[in-house]
């Protein structure tokens, strides 16, 4: 996968944008501040006018195609503007990491991913999962890096990735157990979108973890052998 994204990155990374995350939490936050101008703080009218809504962005509404991705999962200044600057860092980080392009194509894919899944379910989403997603890249990259859990408790972000990831499949168990068939589509795609990038390092690290396996079992089968022998 990076290696074909290296080739396209030659031809087209100068349309990559730089600092994505910045805009997208910048744009996390002026969402919050408009649904309180507007809205009166009412999180569900402003959920109803910037969500991805198919059959409304089929009557005109367009703008809820890139709205969605900056919806929160809770209008509290205080709760936004922490993880508005969560979703800046994670982001300052991959893009470091793998450069502006590639972290484009993360999220991008993963956007269209969700669109294309809203319009097979007909029912709307916004980008919350699509933002887990994007903490489950920055888990695996950067899995020693330290959290404080309630600002005094530090935990490394593998852990985090870990309770991010359990979460996710737990709640796409229970979407599907009762038929709400819209988000579990929404997490699936977030897993698509993840293994897309990730998914050649796992299958080469339980490749890893069998040949272990198969190592020691020959070393302790061959000790047990050259034991039998002297017995």
């Amino acid at each position: 996968m990076m290696k074909g994204l290296s080739r396209l990155e030659l031809k087209y990374g100068r349309y990559a944008i730089r600092n994505l995350t910045l805009y997208i939490a910048v744009a996390n936050i002026a969402i919050v501040f408009i649904s309180q101008l507007i809205f009166g703080g009412k999180e569900y009218s402003a959920i109803s006018a910037f969500a991805l809504i198919p059959e409304l962005v089929l009557k005109g509404q367009i703008w809820r195609l890139v709205t969605f991705i900056f919806l929160p999962d809770n209008f509290s200044f205080v709760w936004i503007f922490f993880t508005a600057y969560l979703t800046y860092m994670i982001g300052q980080s991959l893009e470091l990491y793998w450069g502006r392009f590639k972290l484009n194509v993360y999220f991008f894919t993963g956007m269209l991913g969700s669109i294309i899944a809203a319009f097979i379910s007909g029912a709307g989403t916004t980008g919350y999962y699509l933002n887990l997603s994007l903490f489950l890249a920055y888990a695996t990259l950067f899995p020693n890096q330290e959290f404080l859990l309630f600002f005094m408790l530090p935990v490394k972000v593998k852990w985090l990735g870990i309770i991010d990831a359990a979460f996710l499949i737990l709640s796409l168990f229970n979407y599907i157990r009762a038929g709400i068939w819209h988000m579990a589509a929404a997490i699936i795609v977030s897993f698509i979108n993840y293994f897309i990038f990730f998914g050649d390092d796992f299958i080469k690290w339980i490749k890893l973890k069998y040949q272990v396996a198969q190592n020691r079992k020959r070393f302790f089968d061959q000790v047990r052998h050259n034991r039998d022998r002297r017995f």
